[in-house]
């Protein structure tokens, strides 16, 4: 699996993971369902006002999230003469994921490649939408933080 990151910093918070860090946390994830894809994913970071402002937008919540995954919907004839695969955009707020990680008593760097993960499983199709999917996807997610040795993100305090 070969996986291309194009990070863009649109806070001007003072902690983000580095491009090949994050890669390697995606590669972890793909290889973990089998994705042999060679594929591109968009990694924005942005501040409140704009986790708000997309959250309300795009999924009708009128509040700043954590992290959005918008997967990119091309047919398979433009995928298959691109030189990689565009899965999509993940967007994550570090100013609410450094709050988050402090109340559950975890590093902004498990935290955030928890929501990395999590957000590229959504690019990929996973879902939570109900209790069978959602325990699929956390499964996922324990196993992928694991092999990067963090812990269990669901096991708080």
């Amino acid at each position: 699996m070969n996986v291309t990151v194009e990070i863009s910093n649109d806070c001007d918070y003072h902690w983000v993971p580095e491009q090949d860090v994050c890669a390697n946390w995606i590669k972890i994830v793909m290889d973990l369902v089998d994705t042999e894809r060679t594929c591109s994913i968009s990694l924005r970071f942005v501040d409140e006002a704009e986790a708000e402002s997309l959250n309300s937008q795009f999924r009708g919540q009128p509040h700043a999230t954590n992290v959005l995954s918008f997967p990119v919907e091309l047919p398979a004839a433009v995928t298959q003469n691109l030189p990689t695969e565009p899965l999509g955009d993940v967007v994550i707020c570090p100013a609410i994921l450094e709050r988050e990680a402090c109340e559950q008593g975890k590093t902004q760097q498990a935290h955030c490649a928890h929501l990395l993960i999590h957000g590229v499983l959504h690019l990929l199709g996973y879902q939570h939408d109900d209790s069978s999917r959602a325990e699929a996807m956390e499964r996922l997610e324990i196993k992928a933080l694991e092999i990067l040795g963090f812990p269990n993100p669901y096991l708080v305090g």
